[in-house]
């Protein structure tokens, strides 16, 4: 497995695609994930096309076990985000 792509790579690799410059590409990519943050942690979702779909999703209160010392205790209710891959980018993966 190969490391993954850095921030830098990732901009430098955008800006070639979009034909721009990487000053551009950064702020396109700061933009995207700055509304997608905003819009999952209000509680919404945000599907990205041929990628997957973000989400929160809450959890309930539950035992958990410390498996250091193998103490149980109660753990309060948090939220999580999930983000489910879709169909095209799971079929592209496997060939």
């Amino acid at each position: 497995m190969s490391k993954p792509m850095t921030k830098t790579q990732l901009v430098a690799a955008l800006a070639e695609e979009m034909g721009g410059d990487k000053k551009t590409a950064g702020a396109a990519l700061d933009a995207i994930c700055g509304l997608i943050t905003k819009e999952v942690s209000g509680g919404g979702a945000v599907t990205l096309p041929g990628v997957g779909k973000f989400y929160l999703r809450e959890r309930p209160e539950r035992m958990v076990r410390n498996p250091a010392t193998g103490e149980q205790f109660k753990k309060d209710a948090d939220k999580v985000v999930k983000v489910t891959i879709a169909k095209a980018l799971k079929d592209s993966a496997n060939g």
